[in-house]
């Protein structure tokens, strides 16, 4: 269980320092910005560990981490969902284009 832990976190850790490296050679990553953002996750990270800890204590049950990341999920999707819902009403009020061609017209 601890090699798959293992590999997941290192793959994750992977993928996400090459995005990292794409924006920064792009000239689109603001470094004060992501430094700020490094140290609140950082926080969050450990506070977060620290407390799901206590939990499965208190609960004597580790399957909360699941129903924990579920959550996150579930709650991530209806977000992002809303505001992409939201980006798209109101573009078709102001009859903004939407990245969408008429394929009858094209030849």
């Amino acid at each position: 269980m601890q090699v798959a832990s293992a590999t997941s976190t290192f793959a994750m850790f992977f993928s996400a320092s090459m995005s990292v490296v794409q924006y920064y050679l792009l000239d689109r990553f603001p470094v004060p910005y992501a430094a700020y953002f490094v140290v609140v996750a950082t926080v969050a990270a450990f506070a977060g560990q620290h407390v799901v800890r206590k939990i499965i204590a208190i609960l004597g049950r580790a399957s909360i981490i699941i129903f924990i990341l579920a959550l996150t999920i579930f709650v991530s999707a209806i977000s992002l969902g809303g505001v992409g819902i939201e980006h798209m009403v109101e573009k078709l009020e102001n009859n903004e284009y939407m990245g969408f061609e008429n394929l009858c017209h094209h030849s």
